[in-house]
């Protein structure tokens, strides 16, 4: 009876303790949630087993780990990320098996425990299950955790992909623009190839391949200009992109293969362009000039929407060169227009703020065109 009687008193204090912190605005209410659970340690086994149930809850209203890992750092601080990523990493462990890309999302969670006395620990795991609690529903970007519905993960990825990756992490490392230019371009043309020949197998073995969806995310300082530069680098591969500002992600869909190189290509292109914005500023600097928003707005600003122009004239190429492949494309086009229009019925479009530093604008043009892509042999036109 006494192992009865600890696990009634352990309920009663989390449910207490979650009653009166979970849905209420004030400090005061936290804290005597915070003073119960301090109070009594026999209540943090049920505590942790409340704490990942409202993960699981997470995953069946389309979160993932990602997802909330990011909302999680958003809004509270990093020893509340810790806290989560306990939680997700104990939560996945009754599954079989997970869904794509979930293994690549746990990888980049945080290790090892917050430690702290149970008072301000208590406080931490409240404040996180406060903001857990609240999760709104989100477009199902994938199948939920123990899901029949997907394939098991394949092992390891095409050769070509790991091709593009050591490419574009070797043009991230080079100080000189003209070797990271000609890696970026080799890597473009990987991309484009590797496409083409993913949509023709599809076609050839009938595939019954759809699109598919994947969260980005896009962090602060100057998430209008990075989520349009997601959007160019997406359009250029026939995905869509979606931005959701509140939860800082953007959804692109599109078949995988093209979402395999949008993934790559943004990350890698948003590396350049912060290293090229960086090394601007510090020219403008040297003539003078102090370190302004304008200028970092503007030059990332010009270097999306030249990149956005140069992408999509690197795909018109590459796809000329295929002609017979033109009706498949479309086909492909069609499908994942349909399947966004499908996820997302409404939308608004965001009126972005122009450019108003002429100097950021040049330099951010510039570095654009240092990036610059090429198909084959021949380079894209200015």
């Amino acid at each position: 009876m006494p192992v009865h009687d600890s696990v009634g008193g352990a309920g009663t204090t989390v449910e207490r303790a979650l009653a009166a912190a979970l849905y209420a605005q004030d400090d005061t209410a936290l804290d005597a949630g915070a003073s119960l659970l301090a109070a009594d340690p026999g209540a943090d086994a049920e505590l942790a087993r409340r704490g990942e149930e409202l993960v699981r809850r997470a995953w069946e209203r389309g979160w993932q780990p990602a997802d909330v890992a990011r909302l999680v750092r958003r809004e509270l601080e990093d020893h509340h990320v810790r806290l989560a990523a306990g939680l997700i990493t104990g939560q996945v462990r009754a599954y079989d098996r997970l869904p794509p890309r979930w293994a690549a999302q746990l990888a980049e969670l945080p290790a090892g425990p917050w430690r702290a006395d149970r008072f301000s620990y208590a406080t931490a795991v409240l404040e996180l299950y406060r903001l857990l609690a609240r999760l709104p529903a989100l477009e199902p970007a994938g199948p939920v955790p123990g899901s029949p519905l997907h394939a098991p993960p394949a092992h390891g990825e095409p050769r070509v992909l790991a091709r593009i990756r050591a490419l574009l992490a070797k043009a991230e490392g080079t100080g000189y623009p003209e070797e990271a230019e000609a890696l970026t371009a080799k890597a473009q043309e990987l991309m484009a190839r590797y496409s083409l020949d993913e949509a023709a197998l599809a076609a050839r073995t009938h595939s019954p391949d759809e699109p598919a969806a994947v969260r980005i995310g896009i962090d602060a300082p100057y998430e209008t200009t990075k989520a349009i530069l997601l959007d160019a680098v997406a359009g250029a591969n026939r995905c869509r992109a979606v931005w959701n500002e509140a939860f800082g992600f953007s959804t692109v869909v599109g078949f995988e293969p093209d979402l395999e190189v949008v993934e790559l290509l943004y990350t890698s292109l948003l590396v350049q362009g912060t290293s090229a914005m960086t090394g601007a500023e510090a020219e403008q600097q040297r003539g003078g000039r102090k370190r302004t928003k304008t200028f970092r707005q503007s030059f990332l600003l010009a270097y999306a929407q030249r990149l956005g122009d140069r992408l999509a004239a690197t795909t018109r190429r590459v796809n000329a060169e295929e002609p017979t492949l033109l009706p498949v494309l479309a086909a492909r086009d069609v499908a994942v227009t349909s399947r966004t229009e499908r996820m997302f019925p409404e939308t608004t479009t965001t009126r972005v703020r122009g450019a108003t530093d002429r100097a950021g604008w040049e330099q951010g043009t510039a570095a654009a065109d240092r990036a610059e892509v090429r198909a084959g042999r021949d380079r894209i036109g200015r």
